[in-house]
């Protein structure tokens, strides 16, 4: 089947998009491909960018709550060693993890949900 449109950005809401989009530069190696006051893109060159938009009054999702949204998924060669590199960046570990060894959730510095998982 033919694709009707290509995903080009999946766009965060956030109160400060600087900051976020430095903490996910750090967490997948992208570098910045464009940037304003209000937006911060990253990339890697080829594919899907993460854009980071500012939102006045940004509130972050709770969790657990079936309307956290939406969340990122990332594979890491050793989930141990990622969660304390993310943590010493800003990431906080919640206390709910449903997914036992298998992932762990992590919030970003704003709130944001993201599960790490062992790499194949």
């Amino acid at each position: 089947m033919s694709a009707l449109a290509q995903l080009a950005t999946v766009v965060i809401d956030c109160a400060a998009p600087g900051p976020l989009a430095e903490f996910y530069r750090t967490v997948t190696g992208w570098e910045v491909t464009y940037r304003d006051v209000d937006c911060v893109h990253l990339g890697d060159g080829g594919g899907v960018q993460l854009g980071f938009q500012r939102v006045a009054g940004y509130q972050p999702p709770n969790w657990p709550s079936p309307a956290k949204q939406a969340h990122l998924d990332f594979t890491v060669a050793d989930v141990d060693q990622a969660v304390k590199q993310l943590l010493a960046i800003g990431a906080t570990r919640p206390e709910y993890q449903p997914g036992g060894e298998q992932w762990v959730v992590l919030a970003d510095p704003e709130g944001h949900l993201l599960c790490l998982a062992a790499g194949d």
